[in-house]
């Protein structure tokens, strides 16, 4: 991790850039206006062949040139994702401003431009750089979305945004093997992106339409936990998919479709009875919230699941709570 205000006033801009730009991205020039007054930050990890990094900077600009290219070219796809601020990416003739929930496409192999720091006294958000050979997409295909905002608010686009915000956040959780599994996942998922807007699904891996597939529904579980209707039935209609496709979909996940609901409620319910801020909300509350209406059924769910009663992991986590099924 590099941060500016760790460092000397003389010498926070100079080592964000080569950081930026040795490890980072693809070797570019990047200047700025007011390098004294300067501010960034930058937290990256490498799962497997992609490398993420969380960033955030002052205004400044950055830009790769075909004699820059000549000299070395790894070959790579950059994605910018924005969280905060706007940044403009120029590359193949287009222009592309990366706006908060925005996903923007370029290329090391052709010349491009960034310019950040329009709206707001730092930019924030999320690159993501791999290899192209890893999208089993035709390249003259991707190369019409270069310097093209892609939408992170709907569709598979949701689905990415909300990927890579709960990497970044949860960074310091994975271990080598989970990095390069969530590598994996994270190229099938961008790849499903770019697929949808070249209207070219069918050139997916049938591997890769799966596990698109399966993080959809799952996503969409996740955000219908509270509803007491979720059901297999529910969610094969919402994904429009037959019942059948959604259970094979589980085949590989050790778990029903049924078994995975009530795993992820349970779920929920651990983090809430270990939450301070619900300490005075009844156990009964917060197993009917999360769709265990009967106390006698979520305590031995919950007990099963993680070896102790709900009230026993209340009390071991929260010590000075009250245990009142009835309060």
């Amino acid at each position: 991790m590099i941060r500016t205000e760790d460092l000397s006033v003389d010498e926070r801009f100079d080592t964000w850039r080569d950081h930026m730009s040795r490890h980072v991205m693809a070797p570019m020039v990047i200047t700025c206006d007011d390098p004294a007054s300067f501010r960034g930050s930058i937290e990256s990890m490498d799962l497997g062949a992609v490398h993420v990094s969380a960033v955030e900077a002052s205004p400044c600009a950055g830009y790769r040139t075909s004699h820059m290219i000549r000299q070395s070219d790894p070959e790579l796809v950059q994605i910018a994702f924005s969280l905060r601020g706007e940044i403009a990416i120029t590359q193949d003739r287009r222009c592309a401003l990366s706006q908060p929930s925005n996903l923007v496409l370029y290329h090391t192999s052709r010349p491009h431009q960034a310019q950040s720091g329009f709206s707001e006294d730092t930019t924030y958000g999320v690159m993501v750089v791999f290899p192209v050979k890893l999208l089993p997409l035709p390249s003259h295909k991707v190369e019409r979305l270069t310097a093209t905002p892609l939408s992170g608010r709907e569709g598979i686009g949701a689905l990415v945004s909300d990927f890579l915000i709960r990497l970044v956040n949860g960074a310091d959780q994975y271990g080598a093997s989970d990095r390069s599994r969530l590598g994996v996942v994270l190229t099938d998922l961008l790849t499903a992106l770019l697929a949808h807007r070249l209207d070219a699904d069918t050139a997916l891996r049938p591997t890769t339409r799966r596990r698109v597939l399966l993080l959809q529904v799952q996503t969409f579980i996740q955000q219908h936990l509270t509803d007491p209707r979720l059901s297999p039935a529910m969610i094969a209609a919402a994904q429009g998919i037959s019942l059948r496709t959604l259970h094979r979909l589980f085949q590989t996940e050790d778990a029903t479709v049924a078994e995975w609901i009530r795993a992820q409620r349970l779920e929920r319910c651990r983090r809430d009875l270990s939450d301070p801020a619900l300490g005075d909300r009844p156990i009964h509350a917060i197993a009917t919230r999360w769709s265990f209406p009967v106390p006698a059924h979520f305590t031995r769910a919950f007990s099963a699941a993680y070896g102790v009663t709900p009230q026993e992991y209340r009390r071991r986590h929260q010590p000075d709570h009250v245990l009142d099924w009835h309060a």
